[in-house]
């Protein structure tokens, strides 16, 4: 294994279509197409991880077993579960639960802390396997969360295994009243991306060291 990769910062996103401008942007070239699509250069990793937990984990540990970044980033969209954060924003997690896996002994649902970057908006997540559609199971979500996406607590759990920094930006790409999910996501992901370059990238670099 080469050591360049030791220095790499790590970038697991769920889907292709979140992840085109960063490919772009940073002229990734593709290294591997199984069992996960990883893309590279000489500062980054990109896994393509597939949408879910199981699927977050698996490429998160894929990508720290086969290439040891220095850091994960876990990028990409997220429901808003109430009407204080609005299409296009960007949040940094603090906080992540998962409404679908209570503890034994509470019925509390499980709790993740990322690690956590200053100087950046803020909200906290709700993780499951199953898309918050509902209004009603939305504002019951809401009551723990602002956000809610299908893959940032696998992501911190599988980066605390491998004792790594692990850090989540969002943007919300639907609200309780716009299901436009996908064509929300070619809207704001390029802005995204930018935001990632300009404001993240420079901060973690400076953070994390190289």
């Amino acid at each position: 294994m080469s050591e360049d990769h030791l220095m790499k910062i790590g970038l697991v996103m769920a889907t292709m279509l979140e992840a085109v401008p960063f490919v772009k942007r940073f002229s990734l070239q593709p290294c591997e197409q199984k069992p996960f699509k990883i893309y590279e250069n000489e500062n980054l990793l990109l896994i393509i991880s597939g949408i879910g937990k199981a699927n977050a984990a698996m490429a998160c540990t894929y990508l720290h077993l086969m290439k040891q970044p220095r850091c994960i980033c876990n990028l990409g969209a997220a429901g808003a579960l109430d009407e204080d954060h609005r299409l296009r924003k960007i949040c940094h997690i603090t906080k992540v639960f998962e409404p679908d896996r209570p503890t034994l002994n509470s019925g509390v649902p499980h709790k993740h802390i990322p690690d956590v970057l200053d100087g950046f908006p803020r909200a906290t997540l709700a993780t499951q396997d199953k898309p918050v559609i509902d209004p009603e199971e939305r504002a019951e979500i809401a009551v723990i969360a602002h956000l809610a996406d299908m893959e940032g607590a696998s992501v911190i759990q599988t980066c605390r295994r491998f004792h790594t920094k692990c850090y989540l930006f969002k943007f919300v790409s639907d609200t309780p009243h716009d299901h436009q999910i996908v064509a929300n996501i070619r809207d704001y992901r390029e802005d995204f991306c930018s935001f990632f370059c300009e404001s993240i990238l420079p901060v973690l670099e400076s953070v994390t060291g190289k």
